[in-house]
């Protein structure tokens, strides 16, 4: 491990397990390092379930592993073999895919929103022939195509609720099958670690299927050693520890979650929370208030969105007080990031800013104890992440994808190098180079083994040793990654000026009414548009504040009153844009863009060529004379009902 850690060239910090040791060099064989060393000591995994947390030893959760896993050997299962998992963030998630591995299987994560065609395409692709799901949502869409998956064994559920009347044979619970695990080792003695120590670092360890914004996912290949390599990067460039609580909310088949919680977890050995319901994540968190978390951008906008939606609604008083503290704040770090100090009167002015203010807001989100939160998965906007550093939330960008995370980092200990217009160093461990077109690069440990079933992409994206991200940037002399957009979405104007969409949906996202974006352009458009969702939740509250009558979503949307509230915000983020790439026209959605409908992947990522090509009649319409647009959409339901919906779409103007 000295090799390891000589490239990184950073920090004191050594993670606790020795990732190229033969004892410790597979998943499951540091669970079982892990589980000897705590035993019933140390609380491993807890669970909040009827408002009680429900806690697991490490001893505990060693045994439930390898019950699952001898019941996996029972019913037949070989190395090799795949296993998907679909459900939420639950112990059972963790044991599941620890078992899979500890067997010589192949673990495949599946999104707990994805619809059956979803489903039914990756277990296929990935060839599972045991599906783990979570309860009977899950198991009725995997009952609703299994003729035309004939691979698939068994399927096994562990919420038991609406299961009882069940009778198809190829289902089992969680506890029948820990029941076959006990039995099994009953008669074969010594098995469980007989297949641990079987384990290699280069045996597969999962499938990690892409958020497939330019077509079908793509199935990104991870060893054993690929998935530890990449936790080891992060635990050097962001250290955590087994003091530290972890929460789990990210999906498990995101591959920021494998390589954080799952095999990171492993390593730093943190104790590791599982909110009761996504709809309890905030009060959960709050509860535990983790000195480290994870959460991707869209999560950290929802989080600014609410603070700013709960002023809005506030007492004057207390808004007045918040705004004044908010200046402060927003002086404070700038003065950091330019490497200046205020004055001792503006320090004592921020203490006091902090202590009666700040503090409250960190303590009603959950953020009072945060030592550091990561955002990850797409960059955050430079105004989020201003809004949080004047708050006193200390956030690090890191940047990566399915294929190698990380690659960059907010890994300095120079509180000006911690910014929101850089998406970091290169991370520990890896080097980035920049193509004559701007395409970022990257390799080091841990990149993955290509794409599975796809030798033509693999080809295309790994090429003499290099990953080609598809991601387009440039590398300052500092050394610092400055992120653009993905090379194919850099857009570009008649005049031939290019612009970043992406970069300009995440100033706009920033507004608490807005909630999604569509920035348009093109050879043949002489400026930009925007198509805006609103955020309904927030906006409607505005209206209602105001006794603005409304009856839907498509009738508040339209309102002049929200029109000039989005027309406001769109000028605020023009003033500090480009001449050449400020927003001249935009147009209030009627509703909210789904991944239901394709319109985003399972990560909340645009399908834009998909979006570009549903809404072309309110994009032409931008680039017309019309003030508004007839369109028909069609909607598509959870249970695969279909409607249209005819609406009349203003076309709003952003006046200088």
């Amino acid at each position: 491990m000295q090799d390891i850690l000589e490239k990184a060239k950073i920090g004191p910090y050594v993670p606790p397990i020795d990732i190229e040791d033969s004892a410790t060099n597979t998943v499951p064989k540091i669970l079982r390092y892990q589980s000897r060393k705590y035993g019933n000591k140390k609380v491993a995994m807890r669970k909040k379930s009827l408002g009680i947390w429900q806690e697991y030893h490490w001893e505990e959760s060693y045994a439930h592993v390898k019950k699952v896993c001898l019941g996996l050997v029972a019913l037949g299962l070989h190395h090799g073999e795949k296993v998907s998992i679909v459900g939420d963030n639950d112990p059972e998630w963790f044991w599941a895919e620890w078992a899979v591995q500890s067997v010589g299987g192949v673990a495949v994560g599946l999104y707990v929103d994805s619809i059956p065609d979803e489903l039914q395409y990756i277990i296929n692709h990935s060839e599972s022939v045991v599906v783990f799901a979570k309860d009977q949502e899950q198991v009725d869409k995997i009952l609703s195509f299994i003729g035309k998956s004939p691979q698939i064994r068994k399927i096994i559920y562990w919420e038991y609720k609406g299961m009882w009347k069940y009778e198809q044979p190829l289902l089992i619970s969680w506890g029948e099958l820990e029941e076959l695990g006990r039995k099994y080792e009953e008669e074969h003695p010594g098995k469980f670690d007989e297949l641990i120590d079987q384990t290699k670092p280069e045996d597969l360890a999962i499938i990690s299927y892409t958020s497939g914004t330019t077509g079908l996912p793509k199935g990104a290949l991870a060893s054993h050693w690929t998935m530890l390599a990449n936790a080891f990067w992060e635990l050097v460039a962001m250290p955590w520890s087994d003091a530290d609580d972890y929460l789990s909310y990210l999906p498990p088949a995101w591959v920021g979650e494998q390589f954080f919680g799952i095999a990171g977890g492993l390593i730093a050995g943190p104790r590791i929370n599982f909110p009761e319901e996504p709809e309890t994540v905030t009060e959960n968190l709050r509860e535990i208030a983790p000195k480290f978390l994870i959460f991707n951008p869209r999560l950290w906008e929802s989080i600014a969105s609410t603070i700013q939606a709960k002023m809005i609604d506030a007492h004057p008083f207390k808004r007045f007080f918040y705004n004044r503290a908010q200046t402060i704040g927003y002086k404070r770090a700038d003065a950091e990031l330019a490497g200046k100090q205020l004055n001792f009167l503006e320090r004592v002015i921020n203490k006091v800013a902090d202590l009666v203010v700040f503090r409250c807001v960190r303590d009603r989100m959950g953020l009072s104890g945060l030592r550091f939160g990561i955002t990850g998965g797409g960059p955050l906007s430079p105004e989020c992440f201003r809004f949080f550093r004047a708050l006193n939330v200390p956030i690090r960008q890191i940047f990566g994808s399915s294929e190698i995370l990380p690659l960059t980092a907010h890994i300095s200990g120079k509180e000006r190098d911690i910014e929101g217009e850089s998406i970091g160093f290169v991370a520990p461990g890896r080097e980035v180079r920049i193509t004559d077109d701007n395409e970022i690069l990257g390799r080091g440990d841990g990149l993955c083994l290509g794409y599975y079933k796809d030798p033509e992409k693999t080809a295309e994206a790994f090429r003499e040793g290099w990953y080609h991200t598809g991601d387009a940037g440039l590398l300052t002399e500092e050394g610092k990654v400055i992120y653009w957009d993905r090379v194919k979405d850099l857009l570009e104007l008649s005049s031939g000026i290019k612009f970043p969409p992406q970069y300009i949906e995440g100033k706009l996202k920033f507004s608490p009414y807005v909630k999604d974006c569509m920035v348009v352009g093109g050879k043949d458009r002489g400026y930009v548009s925007v198509i805006i969702a609103l955020d309904y939740e927030i906006c409607s509250r505005w209206a209602e504040s105001l006794s603005i009558a409304y009856t839907t979503f498509i009738d508040l949307s339209q309102k002049d009153e929200i029109i000039k509230l989005i027309r406001e915000d769109i000028r605020k983020v023009n003033r500090n844009l480009p001449e050449a790439q400020r927003v001249k026209k935009f147009a209030n959605l009627h509703k909210e863009f789904d991944p239901d409908e394709a319109e985003l992947t399972r990560t909340r990522k645009l399908r834009r060529t998909f979006m570009e090509d549903r809404y072309k009649a309110i994009i032409e319409g931008m680039y017309s004379e019309k003030k508004e647009v007839d369109i028909e959409a069609a909607v598509v339901y959870r249970d695969g009902r279909q409607a249209v919906v005819k609406t009349v779409i203003k076309i709003n103007y952003i006046e200088e």
